[in-house]
């Protein structure tokens, strides 16, 4: 089965009720509904209700729905699962994840609701949401901590904020984690998602940091506003020539016997491996936006 694409995560507060009946018509390709940083703690109960009834009544089309849930060893956590997967969320994002024994806790969580509730076995997935140094640290022991661990993204207010830096757009004081996830997301074989821009206004300096988040190896980008939505889409889907491009070298290898080395000629340029594994993740990106099948 083609993985879907990752390129935008659009956060949207489960507390309001307009967005979540309306939050997928913006075109992300995925919708976080947050229970978490976005939700009041006298009104976490009244919003997981919100959510419950808009996944049992709604229908998302294409769009992949996630939940951002309470950790479990908050008193909204366990109940935030235990809610929402009967009413029908099957993408969780693990809020402030830091050992591979909470995704394992989550894991045997969703394994129990799958079985009570008759849902097929594994298809509750989730999103390890790396925000602290020690979850950073643990990256690839989070990532490759079950099954159900389907990408993992970075959170870098609370990162910055944990180790007493302050977060700029140039990013340096981050770029160090940003390339820990990514590796780690590499190494698990799940797609890393890179965190927000706060400064919706400033459209150019987005434009700069989603380029460098693609070519970092990130799978896409969280969003805080639909205006976001766009540029990213713009940025992490391929053109029509590098597709093509991509194809035919694609085509080329699956005649040449090189995984242990050498090259091949493609149009009369010189191909190895690592503009083969370049050329995949373009063919990938273009599957995933939908451009080619």
């Amino acid at each position: 089965m083609l993985k879907k694409s990752k390129r935008t995560m659009l956060f949207s507060p489960a507390d309001t009720p307009k967005n979540l009946f309306t939050a997928h018509i913006y075109g992300a390709d995925c919708v976080i509904f947050d229970l978490e940083d976005a939700v009041k703690y006298a009104e976490k109960d009244a919003a997981r209700d919100l959510l419950a009834e808009a996944l049992r009544v709604m229908d998302y089309g294409d769009t992949q729905i996630y939940a951002r849930i309470n950790p479990l060893y908050t008193e909204f956590g366990r109940a935030d699962v235990e809610t929402l997967v009967p009413a029908g969320l099957r993408r969780m994002r693990l809020a402030m994840c830091e050992k591979p024994e909470q995704v394992r806790e989550l894991d045997e969580l969703l394994t129990k609701l799958e079985i009570k509730y008759g849902i097929e076995p594994g298809s509750c997935q989730i999103q390890c949401s790396l925000e602290t140094p020690l979850g950073v640290t643990n990256a690839v022991a989070v990532a490759t901590a079950s099954k159900r661990v389907e990408s993992v993204s970075f959170g870098a207010e609370d990162f910055t904020r944990s180790i007493g830096a302050q977060r700029t757009k140039g990013g340096h004081e981050i770029f160090l984690a940003r390339n820990m996830v990514v590796m780690a997301a590499a190494i698990a074989g799940v797609d890393a998602v890179d965190t927000v821009w706060a400064d919706i206004n400033d459209e150019e300096g987005f434009r700069e940091e989603v380029r460098m988040a693609m070519n970092l190896g990130f799978a896409g980008k969280s969003c805080i506003h639909p205006s976001q939505i766009k540029i990213v889409h713009e940025v992490f889907t391929p053109s029509r020539e590098e597709i093509e491009k991509s194809l035919a070298i694609l085509e080329a290898a699956k005649g040449a016997d090189i995984e242990k080395g050498g090259v091949i000629t493609v149009n009369g340029k010189m191909v190895d491996i690592p503009v083969i594994a370049k050329a995949e993740k373009v063919v990938r990106l273009a599957k995933g936006a939908g451009i080619i099948s």
